[in-house]
């Protein structure tokens, strides 16, 4: 069990570590990972048989999975109150 606690802490690590290869920003990668592994760590001490640490391997793996996978578009308000985005030249896309 101790091998599966070390690929799991490496697999997290990985993923963070790969931030800059990813479409999000290592800030965001990271800030996921973080999430998830408090979410991890209270999933843990709530569920028996689950022990704290493993909860907030499993978390942070999956926060980051999450996050790296998770197209964030920064949206902006025209003058009238609609949403809209930017593609990579510079046009506005306005939801539908």
């Amino acid at each position: 069990m101790k091998t599966g606690k070390y690929l799991a802490a490496v697999a997290a690590m990985a993923l963070g570590f790969a931030a800059p290869a990813t479409a999000q920003s290592a800030g965001q990668l990271l800030k996921g990972t973080a999430i998830g592994g408090a979410g991890g760590a209270v999933a843990g001490a709530v569920i028996p048989g689950l022990s704290t640490g493993n909860g907030a391997l499993i978390g942070a793996a999956g926060g980051a999975a999450v996050t790296a996978l998770t197209k964030n578009k920064r949206t902006y308000r025209d003058n009238r109150g609609r949403r809209y985005t930017l593609d990579k030249r510079g046009r506005r896309n306005y939801r539908r």
